[in-house]
């Protein structure tokens, strides 16, 4: 497993690591003199030593050891430089446990959802083996990637939650195409009808749910491109599973029905409730019926309800003015919501709820929250300290650095050299007199030496000095404001410190995730264009995606989830979620023989508005589990899948249809 903070949550290409790199080589440290002020990396600290005149390893000792132990922990908050990245790699064996309740949820849906009260026309099987299909694709799609030796980052752990909501949203719509066939047609025949309606539409959003993350493995953030990786080589497999696996055990189970047999004891049944038989026979040993009329599956109550009641009522054209006036206000708050929409990784969030690290950061925000960072500045040319015309070039330099409101002030080698010069009555305005004088100073105070890089000809290549930061601005701001000064400075410099590796995500998170999210819908519109035979509903499947990337960015800003890796990540996922919904209702109208714009929207919220409603509350409860997490990042992929697929859900059974009938159009062009 790859769960190193700085690898995957960081920038791939940070400035800072640059910044970095060259820190470590011009200036590398000294073990024997720790400062962390010098420090390049988060470093390796934090130790207690216990030790006595006797020998320590007596009860009493022991026990005065533990004792300090309590106390520390019970009164002192504490932390040490590695301490995130332990907690951090506790997170994944929290959610392990709820893998099993979600999955027993799964079937149970499933079960449920599928079941008839006819024995033989009962999908339980056909559900239960859509759970396993979605189960192997996982274990498919993680073994072949974990044997090509690509790392795993803790954000793939929520995969698995989003690809049993996508296998079964798929095995929902198979079903329902299945019951739309002949009941006295073979079971190839049947078979390759429902492979007739089914297909182009799993495989659009399957192909653009593999396109969006494809296209995530782009970003810049190594948790990003691996959960990007595994969830899209998952839905490969899901896709290629549910049209062979899947499609196996509805041909299997579709024998079994055209033998007209029980659904658990394979017993063959009368179709019919024989004579003097209880109604407790007539439950459980009866089954197989039809419509004699339209030799098809007699329909289920919630498609009636679509059919007759649903449908009708919103292609009424008061109830379309008023979807106008919800859709308005939905698109208000979302547009709101996103000018509020913070930036940037709260490092805390890395870690679960009850983990000491969360009391450390908290009491040194509410204690110590007015300093920031001591920001180091190389200068990085060889410069003549001791020429006042160059002095003032650098002096002007930190004077510009000690105007922004973000800096309080300066500690540098030279001009604590220049304090000691004038201390000690020496001049040291020549380069003989500074290298002369330069040697004592640094023995007086050895941890300068490591501010200084000098040649063997004792000539100073480069050195760097510090500057203290005030938390008066943002963590962006300030780091972006040292940068621009450090550029107009007449003296090449650059600024660093290891902060800055972490505040890099700041600077790329906005730009990246819209680059991404707007390369996606141009692709998604090119696959919905070639696969739904009309242009103009195609457009209208893109204009359902940029809808529900709006709203999810939107709400979730409203809901307290900041713009980072982790919530960049369910915004890519979004993409291709929510063109589900709404491309499985455009396709299903285009491709409906009805005449009317209003019947074809019928029709399709008919054949699969329960089909969808299915697949939205088993993605939903597939989720559910993880809002019960103590890890953010868990919680985070709750709250967005969440929101992807309530939105989604209104754009495809709500928005969409109503859309859809306002352009005659579409109806010729079908």
């Amino acid at each position: 497993m790859s769960n190193g903070i700085e690898e995957q949550f960081t920038p791939v290409d940070g400035r800072a690591k640059m910044e970095r790199k060259y820190i470590q080589e011009t200036f590398p440290g000294n073990d024997s003199m720790f400062s962390r002020l010098r420090l390049s990396t988060d470093g390796n600290y934090a130790t207690m030593i216990a030790t006595s005149d006797g020998n320590i390893l007596t009860v009493e000792s022991l026990q005065e050891i533990l004792d300090l132990d309590f106390k520390v922990r019970s009164e002192v908050s504490y932390s040490t430089s590695i301490s995130m990245q332990w907690e951090f790699h506790k997170s994944p064996a929290s959610v392990i446990c709820l893998f099993s309740i979600t999955y027993a949820i799964a079937i149970t849906f499933s079960i449920m959802s599928c079941w008839r009260l006819d024995n033989v026309r009962t999908k339980v099987w056909v559900a239960s083996c859509g759970v396993l299909s979605t189960g192997l694709a996982v274990l498919s799609g993680f073994g072949a990637l974990l044997l090509l030796d690509q790392p795993f980052v803790m954000t793939v752990a929520s995969c698995p939650f989003m690809i049993l909501g996508i296998g079964l949203d798929d095995m929902f719509i198979m079903i329902s195409c299945w019951q739309r066939t002949r009941v006295l047609d073979s079971i190839p025949d049947r078979l390759a009808n429902t492979y007739r309606e089914a297909a182009v539409s799993i495989s659009v959003t399957t192909l653009t749910d593999a396109l969006a993350l494809f296209l995530g493995c782009r970003s810049p953030f190594g948790s990003v491109q691996s959960f990007c990786l595994y969830a899209g080589i998952s839905i490969c497999f899901c896709y290629l599973y549910g049209i062979t696996f899947l499609g196996a055990c509805m041909a299997l189970n579709g024998q079994r029905e055209a033998g007209n047999k029980h659904w658990f004891t394979c017993a063959k049944i009368p179709e019919d409730l024989p004579s003097r038989h209880s109604k407790a026979f007539s439950i459980c040993c009866v089954g197989g019926s039809y419509d004699q009329i339209t030799e098809k599956e007699e329909t289920e109550p919630m498609s009636h309800i679509f059919e007759r009641f649903y449908g009708p009522f919103l292609t009424h054209k008061l109830v379309k003015t008023c979807v106008f006036v919800i859709y308005t206000g939905y698109l208000a708050v979302s547009i709101y919501g996103c000018f509020t929409l913070k930036e940037g990784l709260d490092i805390r969030n890395l870690v679960l709820d009850d983990s000491y690290i969360i009391n450390y950061y908290n009491n040194q925000r509410q204690h110590f929250s007015e300093y920031g960072c001591n920001v180091m500045v190389a200068v990085k040319q060889p410069f003549p300290y001791w020429e006042e015309d160059e002095q003032k070039h650098l002096r002007s330099c930190i004077s510009n650095f000690e105007r922004l409101s973000s800096v309080n002030g300066t500690f540098a080698w030279f001009l604590s050299f220049q304090q000691y010069a004038n201390a000690a009555s020496l001049n040291i305005s020549s380069q003989e007199a500074f290298q002369t004088h330069l040697p004592h100073f640094l023995e007086l105070n050895p941890f300068f030496k490591q501010d200084i890089n000098l040649t063997a000809e004792n000539e100073i290549q480069a050195s760097r000095f510090f500057i203290q930061t005030l938390n008066k601005t943002t963590v962006t701001d300030m780091m972006t404001g040292l940068r621009r000064v450090a550029e107009e400075c007449p003296v090449e410099v650059l600024v660093y410190h290891p902060a800055f590796i972490y505040f890099d995500q700041y600077t790329v998170i906005v730009d990246n995730s819209v680059q991404t999210i707007l390369v996606a819908v141009i692709v998604m519109l090119a696959v919905s264009l070639v696969l739904i035979p009309s242009p103009l509903c195609s457009v209208w499947v893109g204009f359902a995606i940029c809808s529900v990337i709006v709203g999810v960015t939107g709400f979730m800003a409203l809901w307290g989830v900041n713009l980072d890796s982790i919530s960049m990540i369910n915004l890519v996922m979004c993409i291709g979620f929510s063109v589900d919904f709404s491309a499985h209702i455009s396709y299903s109208f285009v491709t409906s023989q009805k005449s009317n714009v209003n019947e074809k929207a019928i029709d399709a919220l008919t054949h699969l508005g329960y089909p969808i409603l299915q697949g939205a509350m088993s993605t939903i409860l597939g989720v559910v589990v993880l809002s019960m997490s103590g890890s953010y990042i868990f919680r985070t992929f709750f709250k967005i899948v969440f929101l992807v697929i309530t939105f989604g859900l209104l754009h495809g059974l709500v928005f969409i249809p109503v859309f859809l009938t306002l352009f005659g159009i579409c109806g010729k062009w079908c």
